[in-house]
């Protein structure tokens, strides 16, 4: 099968490799559609994955597909089901599993190859974070479960109230993504800044109250306060994963804030806090990581609604063979999330 193997910094290379089969309790699909990501353009760039993955590697985590071949002991799925699969499942047994603290499960399963005509599941994504998509979503929707539960799980994290001014920093899927779910679902008022135009005005339709280029903004936490009556926003959440705006994030905060520190940064990269910021304003900094079973269920619940115009967030649909350039178009700020499309 053709699938793309990542071997360094923006070094992505279509290969021809052996098709999977599944060993006991997994299953084959054959990926019907593989969005792109943030976090895979991360991970291209910078080579590698704290987490996820090590190079050389099968690439992509996004996907939904039909299943072609199912491993011994698997039941309540059959060749032909249409399904996407979350790219990770926790243990469900160690100290962190127990307290249901599940993105901490340090025995994560992790899956990745979704850039490819065919994808193996392992058996604890097929036990766990396995699911079903219905006969009327298009598979590209359903393959933005994975970031849309990461998503939920970082809203549900950010003591967000119907009316509060949430301030969305980053313009990319993921705080999209924020944006949609804080204004369809929350009611909260919703203050976005990007730096890409045609992005903001995304932003706009998907319930964004207003939006800001910060390259004609430069001094964001002046501009916030001014429109939060002189304070700061009631929660901010950062969407870029640069340790700058993590700062810029924390000067945005009213008093009593919470500050979401969704981006993941470059390994080992440090930021400044003002102690005296943190201690006598009560702020809550918090990081929050990738996303549970709980939430991978509720993204594809939310998304097979239609309620919200997800589809807005793929740019266009592309052959497999074109993923080179796609990564180059993300870096460039062209597209937002791609549906690659792979050859039977």
């Amino acid at each position: 099968m053709l699938a793309a193997l990542l071997y360094g910094k923006e070094n992505l290379r279509l290969e021809e490799v052996a098709s999977p089969t599944p060993a006991v309790g997994e299953v084959v699909i054959q990926v019907k559609a593989a969005t792109t990501c943030g976090t895979d353009l991360k991970v291209w760039r910078r080579g590698g994955h704290a987490k996820m993955l090590k190079p050389p590697t099968l690439f992509g985590h996004e996907a939904a597909g039909e299943i072609v071949a199912i491993g011994e002991g698997v039941t309540g799925w059959q060749v032909g089901d249409r399904l996407v699969a979350n790219n990770s499942a926790p243990c469900m047994n160690c100290f962190f599993c127990q307290r249901q603290e599940y993105s901490l499960c340090p025995n994560l399963t992790w899956n990745n190859g979704t850039f490819a005509q065919f994808l193996k599941i392992p058996a604890p994504i097929v036990q766990h974070n396995m699911l079903p998509i219905p006969d009327d979503l298009p598979y590209e929707l359903a393959a933005m479960t994975e970031p849309l539960a990461c998503v939920l799980h970082g809203v549900a994290r950010s003591n967000v109230k119907p009316g509060d001014s949430v301030v969305v920093l980053g313009d990319g899927a993921i705080g999209l993504m924020f944006v949609a779910k804080l204004a369809y679902d929350v009611k909260a008022e919703v203050l976005l800044f990007g730096g890409n135009h045609q992005r903001l005005e995304i932003g706009e339709k998907l319930g964004a109250a207003k939006t800001f280029n910060y390259h004609q903004f430069p001094e964001i936490p002046s501009l916030v306060k001014e429109l939060t009556q002189g304070w700061g926003a009631d929660v901010v959440i950062e969407a870029t994963g640069v340790p700058s705006v993590w700062e810029t994030a924390i000067a945005c905060a009213r008093p009593g804030a919470t500050v979401n520190l969704f981006g993941g940064c470059p390994r080992d990269t440090t930021i400044s806090v003002n102690t005296e910021q943190l201690h006598y304003s009560e702020l809550t900094l918090k990081g929050v990581f990738h996303n549970t079973p709980e939430y991978v269920r509720a993204a594809l619940s939310l998304i097979a609604s239609q309620k919200i115009p997800f589809e807005l967030l793929i740019s266009e649909q592309r052959p497999l063979q074109d993923l080179e350039q796609v990564f180059c178009d993300m870096r460039d700020r062209k597209v937002i999330k791609v549906a690659m499309i792979p050859s039977g």
